[in-house]
């Protein structure tokens, strides 16, 4: 069913009047790169504009997400880390964070935090638990970073090691000074071993595709984004250890072995840190 079908009186939980249908919004766009079906025709246009100005951005849009399975995976298993906070969760898919962390270890506590009420209401439907762990959903806004760790608290013990992800919100940011307040806040508020992982577009690989792609979303989507170099990535970690292989091109982050030889960079970069 797609997302038109929920608003039309024929869907579950996650009609609702608050959800402007009119305009293109990150976490539709994004489910729909990834073939996801809870989006709308507005945002498979402007997808598809994109794609146009941008070949690989499925490809990239891809990549993000299984970096977010090997990241959880090394976070649950070799970081040991067994809380986690995921800032910009985006609609529901396969492989969500608390079913891979939870395959891991099943006692493993998830807060997902985003702002869009489709992704409210799928997350009210979809995102449940391992009876020894633990998944809530806050509906709140990653300029408020006070709300969501008083928010994390009724789940997460902010006095242990928690795992903050933050997987292609940040480049909504525009500001740096802000988004390194955002950080900032975030890290004073959890403990020595905590974790952040990052996600962020670069114009690295792609170049002036890239700059059109992003000026095409400010244009016609919602919110407004922008790409950081490579160097501007790494200084969001400036506070922490940087964990190997530090800030690369998201498919060359703990790659698997595959049996085609090294995966190709895209221009969506990532990064882990670990405060000491």
């Amino acid at each position: 069913m797609n997302a038109e079908d929920a608003g039309s009186g024929r869907g579950g939980p996650w009609t609702s009047p608050e959800i402007d249908t009119s305009v293109s919004h990150s976490a539709r766009i994004w489910d729909y790169w990834l073939g996801g079906r809870e989006n709308y025709s507005v945002d498979r246009e402007l997808g598809d504009q994109i794609e146009k100005t941008l070949p690989d951005i499925v490809t990239q849009a891809r990549a993000v997400r299984a970096f977010l399975g090997r990241v959880v995976r090394f976070l649950a298993g070799e970081a040991g880390i067994r809380q986690f906070l995921d800032i910009g969760t985006g609609l529901p898919t396969v492989d969500n964070t608390h079913e891979v962390a939870q395959r891991v270890a099943p006692a493993s506590r998830i807060v997902y935090v985003d702002n869009d009420p489709l992704v409210l209401a799928h997350a009210r439907a979809l995102l449940t638990s391992t009876p020894e762990g633990a998944t809530e959903y806050v509906h709140a806004d990653m300029h408020e970073p006070e709300v969501i760790l008083d928010a994390a608290r009724g789940t997460l013990d902010l006095s242990r090691p928690v795992a903050i992800t933050m997987l292609g919100v940040l480049w909504h940011v525009i500001d740096d000074e802000k988004a390194h307040w955002i950080i900032d806040r975030l890290l004073d508020g959890v403990p020595s071993g905590s974790h952040l992982a990052i996600a962020h577009p670069t114009i690295e690989v792609t170049g002036e595709k890239m700059v059109a792609a992003i000026e095409q979303w400010n244009r016609f989507g919602t919110p407004p984004g922008r790409h950081r170099s490579p160097a501007g990535l790494a200084a969001f970690f400036s506070r922490l250890e940087l964990v190997e292989p530090g800030v690369v091109t998201a498919p060359l982050w703990r790659p698997g072995p595959s049996p085609f030889g090294e995966p190709e960079p895209t221009d969506q970069y990532v990064g882990v840190g670990r405060k000491p």
